[in-house]
Protein backbone atom coordinates (compact mmCIF):
# COMPACT_ATOMS: atom_id res chain seq x y z
CA UNK A 1 0.00 0.00 0.00
CA UNK A 2 0.89 3.52 -0.45
CA UNK A 3 1.89 5.94 1.72
CA UNK A 4 -1.06 7.59 3.54
CA UNK A 5 -1.16 11.04 5.94
CA UNK A 6 -3.33 12.14 8.64
CA UNK A 7 -2.80 16.22 8.53
CA UNK A 8 -3.84 19.19 10.73
CA UNK A 9 -3.90 23.00 10.12
CA UNK A 10 -5.77 25.92 10.88
CA UNK A 11 -4.83 29.26 9.63
CA UNK A 12 -4.12 30.52 6.00
CA UNK A 13 -0.31 30.39 6.17
CA UNK A 14 -0.72 26.65 7.22
CA UNK A 15 -3.08 25.58 4.59
CA UNK A 16 -0.42 27.18 2.38
CA UNK A 17 2.23 25.19 3.18
CA UNK A 18 -0.02 22.20 3.54
CA UNK A 19 -0.78 22.33 -0.24
CA UNK A 20 3.10 22.73 -0.71
CA UNK A 21 4.32 19.89 1.29
CA UNK A 22 1.79 17.74 0.05
CA UNK A 23 2.70 18.28 -3.57
CA UNK A 24 5.61 17.42 -2.87
CA UNK A 25 4.94 14.03 -0.98
CA UNK A 26 2.32 13.02 -3.76
CA UNK A 27 5.16 13.92 -6.40
CA UNK A 28 7.67 11.59 -4.08
CA UNK A 29 5.39 8.74 -3.36
CA UNK A 30 2.65 8.72 -6.00
CA UNK A 31 -0.67 7.61 -4.83
CA UNK A 32 -0.10 9.26 -1.21
CA UNK A 33 -2.82 9.89 0.15
CA UNK A 34 -3.14 13.56 2.33
CA UNK A 35 -6.33 13.96 4.03
CA UNK A 36 -7.41 16.10 7.47
CA UNK A 37 -7.89 19.63 8.51
CA UNK A 38 -7.03 21.92 6.27
CA UNK A 39 -8.67 24.38 3.51
CA UNK A 40 -8.68 25.27 -0.05
CA UNK A 41 -4.58 25.16 -0.50
CA UNK A 42 -4.31 21.57 0.62
CA UNK A 43 -7.46 20.81 -1.06
CA UNK A 44 -6.01 21.99 -4.47
CA UNK A 45 -2.96 19.81 -4.08
CA UNK A 46 -4.95 16.64 -3.87
CA UNK A 47 -5.61 16.36 0.12
CA UNK A 48 -9.18 15.09 1.30
CA UNK A 49 -10.74 17.63 3.89
CA UNK A 50 -12.75 15.90 7.12
CA UNK A 51 -12.90 19.73 9.00
CA UNK A 52 -12.27 22.65 6.66
CA UNK A 53 -10.24 25.21 9.23
CA UNK A 54 -12.60 28.30 8.05
CA UNK A 55 -14.32 29.26 10.81
CA UNK A 56 -12.11 28.11 13.24
CA UNK A 57 -8.95 30.29 12.67
CA UNK A 58 -9.00 33.01 15.07
CA UNK A 59 -6.55 34.80 17.02
CA UNK A 60 -5.92 35.59 21.07
CA UNK A 61 -7.38 33.91 24.60
CA UNK A 62 -10.32 35.21 24.85
CA UNK A 63 -11.50 35.12 21.03
CA UNK A 64 -11.23 31.36 20.56
CA UNK A 65 -13.64 30.63 23.28
CA UNK A 66 -16.60 31.31 20.95
CA UNK A 67 -14.66 28.39 18.56
CA UNK A 68 -14.46 26.19 21.47
CA UNK A 69 -17.70 23.84 20.20
CA UNK A 70 -16.22 23.37 16.24
CA UNK A 71 -12.63 22.70 17.64
CA UNK A 72 -14.07 19.65 19.90
CA UNK A 73 -15.95 18.37 16.93
CA UNK A 74 -12.94 19.01 14.54
CA UNK A 75 -10.62 17.50 17.07
CA UNK A 76 -13.12 14.48 17.41
CA UNK A 77 -13.51 13.95 14.13
CA UNK A 78 -9.67 13.72 13.28
CA UNK A 79 -9.12 11.35 16.28
CA UNK A 80 -11.65 9.01 15.00
CA UNK A 81 -10.24 8.91 11.26
CA UNK A 82 -6.83 7.86 12.72
CA UNK A 83 -8.40 5.52 15.16
CA UNK A 84 -10.17 3.95 11.65
CA UNK A 85 -7.40 4.13 8.89
CA UNK A 86 -4.22 3.78 11.02
CA UNK A 87 -2.34 6.75 8.68
CA UNK A 88 1.57 6.25 8.61
CA UNK A 89 1.77 9.71 10.58
CA UNK A 90 0.21 12.68 11.98
CA UNK A 91 1.52 15.84 10.33
CA UNK A 92 0.63 18.86 12.72
CA UNK A 93 1.16 22.31 11.03
CA UNK A 94 1.55 25.35 13.78
CA UNK A 95 -1.84 25.76 15.75
CA UNK A 96 -0.28 24.81 18.57
CA UNK A 97 -3.39 24.97 21.26
CA UNK A 98 -5.72 22.53 18.63
CA UNK A 99 -2.70 20.42 17.46
CA UNK A 100 -1.27 19.44 20.67
CA UNK A 101 -4.20 18.43 21.78
CA UNK A 102 -4.44 15.80 18.47
CA UNK A 103 -1.19 14.89 18.95
CA UNK A 104 -1.92 13.91 22.86
CA UNK A 105 -5.15 11.19 21.10
CA UNK A 106 -2.92 10.04 18.29
CA UNK A 107 -0.19 9.65 19.92
CA UNK A 108 -1.94 7.03 22.12
CA UNK A 109 -2.90 4.94 18.94
CA UNK A 110 0.72 4.67 18.15
CA UNK A 111 1.02 6.85 15.36
CA UNK A 112 3.92 8.87 14.52
CA UNK A 113 3.67 12.81 14.83
CA UNK A 114 5.38 14.77 12.82
CA UNK A 115 5.72 18.76 13.60
CA UNK A 116 6.09 21.01 10.73
CA UNK A 117 6.06 24.44 11.64
CA UNK A 118 7.49 24.84 15.20
CA UNK A 119 5.16 26.46 17.64
CA UNK A 120 6.86 29.77 19.32
CA UNK A 121 8.03 28.63 22.27
CA UNK A 122 11.07 30.63 22.33
CA UNK A 123 8.71 33.74 22.38
CA UNK A 124 5.93 32.14 24.66
CA UNK A 125 4.71 29.20 26.58
CA UNK A 126 8.54 27.78 26.66
CA UNK A 127 6.93 24.89 29.23
CA UNK A 128 5.24 23.27 25.78
CA UNK A 129 8.78 22.21 25.10
CA UNK A 130 8.04 19.71 27.59
CA UNK A 131 4.89 18.23 25.84
CA UNK A 132 6.18 18.30 22.14
CA UNK A 133 9.09 16.44 23.49
CA UNK A 134 7.03 14.01 24.82
CA UNK A 135 4.70 13.58 21.94
CA UNK A 136 6.81 14.33 18.87
CA UNK A 137 8.72 11.66 16.49
CA UNK A 138 10.11 14.51 14.49
CA UNK A 139 9.89 18.55 14.29
CA UNK A 140 10.59 20.37 10.88
CA UNK A 141 11.71 23.92 11.50
CA UNK A 142 11.59 26.68 9.27
CA UNK A 143 13.60 29.18 11.24
CA UNK A 144 17.35 28.39 11.31
CA UNK A 145 17.54 29.55 14.99
CA UNK A 146 14.87 26.90 16.01
CA UNK A 147 17.00 23.93 15.43
CA UNK A 148 19.34 24.39 18.17
CA UNK A 149 16.27 24.97 21.35
CA UNK A 150 14.67 21.76 19.81
CA UNK A 151 18.11 19.91 19.71
CA UNK A 152 18.79 21.31 23.65
CA UNK A 153 15.34 19.78 24.23
CA UNK A 154 16.00 16.48 23.23
CA UNK A 155 13.22 17.19 20.66
CA UNK A 156 14.79 15.35 17.32
CA UNK A 157 14.73 18.28 14.83
CA UNK A 158 15.56 18.80 11.30
CA UNK A 159 15.96 22.67 10.11
CA UNK A 160 14.34 22.15 6.27
CA UNK A 161 14.23 26.05 5.49
CA UNK A 162 11.32 28.60 4.75
CA UNK A 163 8.22 26.84 2.21
CA UNK A 164 7.66 30.59 1.51
CA UNK A 165 11.23 31.01 -0.43
CA UNK A 166 9.75 29.07 -3.15
CA UNK A 167 6.30 29.91 -2.48
CA UNK A 168 6.37 33.71 -3.04
CA UNK A 169 5.91 34.79 -6.24
CA UNK A 170 8.25 36.02 -8.11
CA UNK A 171 8.12 40.05 -8.53
CA UNK A 172 5.51 41.58 -10.59
CA UNK A 173 6.51 44.34 -13.03
CA UNK A 174 5.49 47.35 -10.92
CA UNK A 175 3.98 49.78 -14.13
CA UNK A 176 1.84 46.76 -15.50
CA UNK A 177 0.63 45.56 -11.71
CA UNK A 178 -0.36 49.18 -10.55
CA UNK A 179 -1.63 50.61 -14.12
CA UNK A 180 -4.08 47.31 -13.82
CA UNK A 181 -5.38 48.26 -10.59
CA UNK A 182 -6.05 51.72 -11.56
CA UNK A 183 -3.18 53.23 -9.73
CA UNK A 184 -0.20 55.13 -10.93
CA UNK A 185 3.70 53.60 -11.42
CA UNK A 186 5.39 56.94 -10.48
CA UNK A 187 3.49 57.46 -7.46
CA UNK A 188 5.03 56.63 -3.71
CA UNK A 189 2.70 53.30 -2.79
CA UNK A 190 2.01 52.05 0.55
CA UNK A 191 0.96 48.39 0.76
CA UNK A 192 -1.61 47.87 3.79
CA UNK A 193 -2.07 44.14 4.64
CA UNK A 194 -4.38 44.07 7.73
CA UNK A 195 -3.91 40.42 8.12
CA UNK A 196 -6.07 36.89 7.26
CA UNK A 197 -8.64 36.44 9.72
CA UNK A 198 -12.07 38.40 10.35
CA UNK A 199 -10.86 39.09 13.98
CA UNK A 200 -7.31 40.52 13.24
CA UNK A 201 -8.71 42.50 10.49
CA UNK A 202 -11.55 44.70 12.53
CA UNK A 203 -8.84 45.18 14.96
CA UNK A 204 -6.12 45.96 12.68
CA UNK A 205 -7.49 47.68 9.56
CA UNK A 206 -9.69 51.04 11.00
CA UNK A 207 -6.22 52.20 12.10
CA UNK A 208 -4.46 51.59 9.25
CA UNK A 209 -7.05 53.71 7.12
CA UNK A 210 -6.47 56.32 9.73
CA UNK A 211 -2.94 55.86 9.39
CA UNK A 212 -2.87 55.96 5.26
CA UNK A 213 -4.92 58.89 5.92
CA UNK A 214 -2.37 61.04 7.79
CA UNK A 215 0.08 59.62 5.65
CA UNK A 216 -1.42 61.31 2.43
CA UNK A 217 -1.77 64.68 4.35
CA UNK A 218 2.22 64.47 4.65
CA UNK A 219 2.82 62.72 1.51
CA UNK A 220 0.29 64.26 -0.86
CA UNK A 221 1.34 61.88 -3.75
CA UNK A 222 0.62 58.99 -1.84
CA UNK A 223 -1.25 56.44 -2.89
CA UNK A 224 -2.55 52.88 -1.53
CA UNK A 225 -3.11 49.36 -2.00
CA UNK A 226 -4.60 47.33 0.32
CA UNK A 227 -4.20 43.06 0.08
CA UNK A 228 -7.37 41.41 1.02
CA UNK A 229 -7.16 37.59 2.12
CA UNK A 230 -9.48 35.08 0.69
CA UNK A 231 -12.54 34.34 2.03
CA UNK A 232 -12.85 37.61 3.87
CA UNK A 233 -16.30 38.85 3.84
CA UNK A 234 -16.74 42.59 1.74
CA UNK A 235 -17.85 44.31 4.99
CA UNK A 236 -14.86 43.93 7.00
CA UNK A 237 -13.28 46.47 3.83
CA UNK A 238 -16.78 48.72 4.02
CA UNK A 239 -14.72 51.36 5.84
CA UNK A 240 -12.73 51.73 2.92
CA UNK A 241 -14.95 53.15 1.27
CA UNK A 242 -15.78 55.93 3.76
CA UNK A 243 -12.44 57.42 4.06
CA UNK A 244 -11.17 60.31 1.26
CA UNK A 245 -7.76 57.80 0.54
CA UNK A 246 -8.59 58.09 -4.07
CA UNK A 247 -6.24 56.63 -5.26
CA UNK A 248 -6.74 53.27 -3.61
CA UNK A 249 -6.91 49.85 -4.31
CA UNK A 250 -8.38 46.78 -3.23
CA UNK A 251 -6.59 43.55 -4.37
CA UNK A 252 -7.76 39.72 -3.13
CA UNK A 253 -5.33 36.93 -3.67
CA UNK A 254 -1.87 38.67 -4.68
CA UNK A 255 -0.30 39.53 -1.67
CA UNK A 256 3.09 38.82 -3.51
CA UNK A 257 2.20 41.66 -6.57
CA UNK A 258 0.86 44.22 -3.78
CA UNK A 259 4.55 43.61 -1.85
CA UNK A 260 6.88 43.62 -4.53
CA UNK A 261 4.91 46.83 -5.97
CA UNK A 262 5.16 49.05 -2.78
CA UNK A 263 7.76 51.59 -1.17
CA UNK A 264 6.36 50.65 1.63
CA UNK A 265 4.07 48.44 3.71
CA UNK A 266 1.80 48.48 7.18
CA UNK A 267 1.22 44.97 7.94
CA UNK A 268 -0.33 42.71 10.64
CA UNK A 269 2.98 41.11 12.09
CA UNK A 270 2.56 37.32 11.10
CA UNK A 271 3.80 35.62 8.09
CA UNK A 272 3.70 38.47 6.19
CA UNK A 273 6.38 40.36 7.23
CA UNK A 274 8.61 37.02 5.94
CA UNK A 275 6.98 37.92 2.76
CA UNK A 276 7.61 41.76 2.66
CA UNK A 277 11.22 40.49 3.46
CA UNK A 278 11.52 38.18 0.80
CA UNK A 279 10.46 40.75 -1.43
CA UNK A 280 12.54 43.63 0.16
CA UNK A 281 9.64 46.00 1.01
CA UNK A 282 10.25 48.52 4.30
CA UNK A 283 7.34 47.39 6.57
CA UNK A 284 5.29 49.21 9.64
CA UNK A 285 4.82 46.02 12.16
CA UNK A 286 1.32 46.40 13.88
CA UNK A 287 -0.77 44.14 15.83
CA UNK A 288 -3.67 44.26 17.95
CA UNK A 289 -5.52 41.60 20.67
CA UNK A 290 -8.39 42.67 23.13
CA UNK A 291 -7.12 44.08 25.92
CA UNK A 292 -8.05 40.88 28.09
CA UNK A 293 -6.20 38.46 25.76
CA UNK A 294 -3.42 40.84 26.15
CA UNK A 295 -2.92 41.18 29.39
CA UNK A 296 -3.53 37.70 30.15
CA UNK A 297 -0.99 36.25 27.60
CA UNK A 298 1.86 38.89 28.10
CA UNK A 299 2.99 37.46 31.18
CA UNK A 300 4.05 34.52 29.02
CA UNK A 301 5.68 36.50 26.60
CA UNK A 302 9.50 35.74 26.95
CA UNK A 303 10.88 38.53 24.46
CA UNK A 304 10.72 42.27 23.72
CA UNK A 305 10.42 42.23 20.29
CA UNK A 306 7.40 40.46 18.10
CA UNK A 307 8.13 40.67 14.59
CA UNK A 308 9.24 37.84 12.63
CA UNK A 309 12.04 39.66 10.80
CA UNK A 310 13.07 41.10 13.73
CA UNK A 311 13.90 37.65 15.43
CA UNK A 312 15.53 36.14 12.29
CA UNK A 313 17.63 38.95 12.14
CA UNK A 314 18.77 38.79 15.95
CA UNK A 315 18.03 42.95 16.03
CA UNK A 316 15.43 45.52 15.56
CA UNK A 317 15.65 46.28 11.65
CA UNK A 318 11.64 47.63 11.13
CA UNK A 319 9.41 49.12 13.77
CA UNK A 320 6.92 46.95 15.50
CA UNK A 321 4.06 48.98 17.08
CA UNK A 322 2.32 46.29 19.19
CA UNK A 323 -1.39 46.85 20.98
CA UNK A 324 -0.99 50.44 23.07
CA UNK A 325 1.85 51.82 20.90
CA UNK A 326 -0.51 50.68 17.85
CA UNK A 327 -1.93 53.97 16.89
CA UNK A 328 -2.18 55.90 13.51
CA UNK A 329 0.19 58.77 14.21
CA UNK A 330 3.12 55.94 15.20
CA UNK A 331 2.46 54.09 11.72
CA UNK A 332 2.36 57.43 9.94
CA UNK A 333 5.14 58.95 11.54
CA UNK A 334 7.48 55.77 10.45
CA UNK A 335 6.00 55.19 7.02
CA UNK A 336 6.36 58.49 6.29
CA UNK A 337 10.04 58.26 7.53
CA UNK A 338 10.72 55.37 5.03
CA UNK A 339 8.84 57.20 2.88
CA UNK A 340 11.10 60.30 2.59
CA UNK A 341 14.40 59.24 4.06
CA UNK A 342 16.35 56.92 1.14
CA UNK A 343 19.21 56.26 3.43
CA UNK A 344 16.76 55.14 6.07
CA UNK A 345 14.68 52.77 3.48
CA UNK A 346 18.31 51.40 2.05
CA UNK A 347 19.14 50.19 5.78
CA UNK A 348 15.85 48.49 6.07
CA UNK A 349 16.24 46.92 2.62
CA UNK A 350 19.59 45.68 3.61
CA UNK A 351 18.48 44.05 7.45
CA UNK A 352 15.75 42.79 4.86
CA UNK A 353 18.42 40.83 2.26
CA UNK A 354 20.19 39.49 5.52
CA UNK A 355 17.03 37.73 6.31
CA UNK A 356 16.18 36.52 2.89
CA UNK A 357 19.75 34.81 3.47
CA UNK A 358 18.43 33.26 6.51
CA UNK A 359 16.09 31.68 5.30
CA UNK A 360 17.24 28.59 3.59
CA UNK A 361 17.45 27.68 0.13
CA UNK A 362 14.83 26.76 -2.44
CA UNK A 363 13.00 23.35 -1.68
CA UNK A 364 12.32 22.97 1.70
CA UNK A 365 8.87 21.83 1.32
CA UNK A 366 10.34 18.75 -0.56
CA UNK A 367 13.31 18.34 1.94
CA UNK A 368 10.32 18.32 4.80
CA UNK A 369 8.52 15.91 2.65
CA UNK A 370 11.21 13.67 2.18
CA UNK A 371 12.01 13.82 6.03
CA UNK A 372 8.36 12.34 6.28
CA UNK A 373 8.61 10.04 4.02
CA UNK A 374 12.07 8.80 5.61
CA UNK A 375 9.75 7.90 8.73
CA UNK A 376 8.20 5.33 7.28
CA UNK A 377 9.24 1.58 6.07
CA UNK A 378 11.00 2.18 2.64
CA UNK A 379 8.76 -0.34 0.73
CA UNK A 380 5.96 2.08 1.55
CA UNK A 381 7.21 5.28 0.13
CA UNK A 382 6.71 4.11 -3.67
CA UNK A 383 3.76 2.78 -5.69
CA UNK A 384 3.78 -0.64 -5.10
CA UNK A 385 0.89 -1.41 -7.72
CA UNK A 386 -2.32 -1.29 -4.71
CA UNK A 387 -4.39 0.84 -4.83
CA UNK A 388 -4.47 3.94 -3.00
CA UNK A 389 -6.37 4.05 1.11
CA UNK A 390 -9.76 5.85 0.63
CA UNK A 391 -9.88 9.46 1.95
CA UNK A 392 -10.17 9.02 5.78
CA UNK A 393 -13.27 10.39 7.06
Amino acid sequence: MTPCFLLSCGEPSGDLYAGALTRELRSLAPGTTVTGLGGPQLAAAGGHLIEDYRGIAVTGLTEALPKLLRYRKALARLVASAREQRPDALIVIDFPDFNLRLAERVRKLGIPIVYYISPQIWAWRPGRLKTIRALVDRMLVIFPFEEQIYRDGGVPVEFVGHPLVDLVKPPAARELFLTGVGLSPDAPTVAVLPGSRPNEVRRILPDLILAAGRIRSRVSAAQFVIARAPSLEDELFAIVNGQALSPVAIVEGDTDAVLSSADVALTASGTATVQAALHGTPMVVVYRVSALTYRLGRRFVNLDTFAMVNLIAGQRIVPELIQDAFTPEAVADEAVSMLTDASRARTIREGLARVRARLGGPGASRRAAEAILGLIPPARRVTTGDEPRKPMG
